[in-house]
């Protein structure tokens, strides 16, 4: 497993954007045969390549969605009430969801790249980066998102690019 270049991995998305989002708003258009199959395979590979506390981009420059059900147990950690813990760390966003008020997540600890609430973290945090949450047409639209900032996101679209050349 190597650490991330964060500098080496800004040029690559910026020479490669275009045709990875070209790649994903294809494959949410049409269906592949077998891409569901290959998808947790080439997920297992990521994950022997990249390694997440080198980069932690995701808690750097992205906010998580906070369910009722995350406000409830990381408040109850804090002693606070959800609502105290909402007024203190979150604001509303332009969905109605509950985001982070600050960048970079005031839970990420800067120096080792670990988060200090890891155990109870949200549910959306827990799922990231959803490489095979669920099928890759359902999916897609959240990756075209994730390649921005996300390095095992853009590695995945880059292998499924490679082993799905007629897309």
């Amino acid at each position: 497993m190597q650490s991330t270049n964060l500098r080496s991995f800004k040029r690559k998305l910026s020479y490669h954007r275009k045709s990875f989002r070209s790649f994903l708003n294809k494959t949410e258009k049409i269906t592949i045969r077998g891409i569901d199959k290959l998808t947790p395979e080439i997920e297992k590979e990521v994950w022997q390549e990249v390694d997440c506390l080198s980069c932690a981009n995701c808690c750097k420059k992205m906010t998580p969605t906070f369910t009722d059900q995350d406000l409830k147990r990381i408040s109850a950690h804090f002693n606070q009430t959800p609502e105290e813990f909402r007024k203190q760390w979150l604001e509303k966003d332009k969905n109605k969801d509950w985001v982070n008020k600050q960048q970079p997540c005031q839970f990420l600890n800067l120096k080792d790249n670990k988060c200090s609430i890891y155990a109870i973290r949200p549910a959306d945090c827990a799922g990231f980066p959803h490489l095979s949450k669920k099928r890759w047409k359902e999916y897609a639209h959240v990756h075209k998102q994730n390649i921005d900032y996300c390095p095992a996101t853009y590695s995945m679209v880059e292998k499924m690019m490679a082993r799905l050349p007629q897309v």
